[in-house]
């Protein structure tokens, strides 16, 4: 391989997403667009509900709720690069550290086994994430992940942010961190989707009078500065179809 490819190839690996729900494989000829970390933006509104997307990363990002998603445990799978982000860049790793090891000893134990859409709340010491709680949504067996998921996996954060009676909180499927390939704009997309759908059948309670909640006010994406972008496309586009 010549020298400059191999010098892009790792400018690649350096701007990857600290968390995102969508990793590609990119040739070493790829440019890749990048987006400054904390940066913000408003992506559009749902039934009064900001979404926003951030590049940022799970242990900080300031929320009262900070959720994450994580796969089966299999040896080493957050830290072994690659397929995992280097740590350096790995936004699960960093969560993890943060936490003095907590989440791969609760994975590895089988305490928390990651089963698909099993949940698990924890209320970490101050001063250790930027989020009050931290709520962990198991993806299953990385093997079987389909793009489809999400839409379930966004439904029950919502209505566990809404039991928790929060009005903002923050999403990170964390894809890319586990090395897992799926399209960004529809991973996104349906991160979106299965909230709001969720949120709506939740309104339809309690116009019912068999629901009570404080109104959600903004749901923060978290995406890695290659993404930020691509992320962007695939919520614009779930808001404008939930908008019809």
């Amino acid at each position: 391989m010549k020298t400059t490819n191999l010098k892009n190839t790792l400018k690649i690996f350096l701007f990857a997403s600290i968390f995102i729900s969508t990793p590609q494989i990119y040739s070493a000829q790829t440019t890749v667009q990048t987006t400054p970390a904390n940066t913000s933006k408003i992506w559009g509104k749902v039934d009064g509900i900001a979404i926003e997307g951030m590049v940022q990363g799970p242990s900080t990002e300031i929320a009262p709720l900070q959720i994450a998603c994580v796969f089966e445990y299999t040896e080493g799978d957050i830290f072994n690069s690659p397929p995992a982000l280097p740590a350096a860049v790995n936004g699960m790793v960093h969560l993890d550290e943060s936490l003095k090891g907590l989440i791969t000893d609760l994975r590895k134990s089988g305490k928390f086994a990651g089963h698909s859409l099993e949940t698990l709340l924890i209320t970490p010491p101050s001063g250790t994430i930027g989020a009050k709680k931290l709520l962990l949504i198991g993806l299953g067996d990385r093997n079987k992940f389909t793009p489809e998921l999400m839409q379930q996996v966004a439904s029950v954060g919502m209505e566990e942010a809404l039991r928790l009676g929060v009005t903002k909180y923050g999403f990170a499927t964390d894809l890319k961190d586990a090395g897992i390939d799926s399209p960004t704009a529809e991973v996104a997309g349906y991160g979106v989707t299965g909230a709001i759908n969720a949120y709506r059948t939740q309104l339809y309670l309690k116009d019912k009078k068999m629901s009570s909640f404080k109104p959600i006010e903004k749901i923060t994406l978290l995406a890695g500065p290659a993404f930020f972008t691509t992320a962007g496309e695939g919520i614009t586009k779930a808001i404008g179809a939930l908008n019809k």
